[in-house]
């Protein structure tokens, strides 16, 4: 079981990996040097270690020990660092809602082969920089049956603490992985069997719900761009199909995370 450890030093070099966590170029930096990442809040820290990854240590407050007793249990011998919720704030930067944190060591990615598969609903991400629609994309997926997501080289970070948070820990229970080289996605997919479908505004493109009930019975790629800009021009002319959700009123498009989920819903598979 984990070793609880009091401390209340907010300069205690044991916490370091529990600093400035709204620094995101100094967190980008810590995490991919050491191989970690910041599950934050007890239905995020329960989640994460139930899905098996290692903990390298706990960093809560001392009314969510209890709560977390299996998770401590699971970990092994490992430190969990008790301190104050000012602490806490300290420490962080912010203020920890759920003041339970843990960081954990990354797994090795799984390859593109390994989840497809088998698969039958497939999400591709081109360049989705925002971390919080990155861990929306990730619950989309979860919640409404896509079975892999791929992301392009240049996508947000999924372990990132902030997506990890907006997935409500679902990034650990979606398959995910990077795609080696963002250009040879769609031909590769499309060898594989894939329809693949590029999500776009344009008014040119065909009516995604139109298509719904044909898209259940064969296997579909969602190609979604970045906000804004969406899908390169690349990407669009390599799809095989350009598919848009109607809007209706002044407004042109939805969140590309609200948007996914109403595609997903969609293409759904036959039951």
């Amino acid at each position: 079981m984990a070793v609880a450890i009091q401390i209340a030093d907010p300069d205690d070099h044991r916490l370091d990996d529990y600093r400035s966590l709204r620094d995101v170029s100094l967190r980008k930096h810590l995490e991919t040097e050491h191989g970690l990442f910041i599950a934050e809040g007890e239905k995020v820290v329960r989640r994460a270690v139930q899905a098996g990854y290692a903990v390298r240590s706990f960093l809560m407050t001392a009314r969510w020990f209890d709560g977390l007793t299996v998770e401590l249990d699971r970990a092994g011998d490992v430190p969990c660092y008790v301190v104050s919720v000012e602490v806490v704030e300290q420490i962080t930067g912010f203020h920890v809602h759920r003041g339970a944190l843990a960081s954990l060591h990354r797994r090795a990615l799984p390859s593109v082969e390994d989840l497809l598969d088998g698969a039958t609903r497939i999400l591709v991400l081109e360049d989705i920089v925002d971390h919080t629609n990155v861990g929306a994309i990730l619950r989309c997926a979860a919640a409404l049956g896509i079975d892999a997501v791929f992301l392009s080289p240049r996508c947000a970070d999924p372990l990132y603490r902030r997506s990890i948070k907006v997935a409500m820990g679902a990034v650990f229970s979606v398959p995910w992985t990077r795609l080696p080289d963002r250009y040879d996605a769609i031909p590769r997919l499309q060898d594989e069997g894939f329809l693949t479908v590029a999500l776009t505004p344009a008014g040119d493109a065909l009516d995604l719900g139109s298509l719904a009930s044909d898209l259940r019975r064969v296997k579909v790629c969602l190609v979604i761009g970045s906000e804004g800009p969406g899908l390169t021009s690349r990407w669009l002319g390599s799809a095989d199909v350009r598919a848009r959700i109607p809007m209706h009123g002044d407004v042109d498009s939805l969140n590309v995370a609200a948007a996914t989920a109403v595609a997903c819903y969609l293409i759904r598979a036959a039951v």
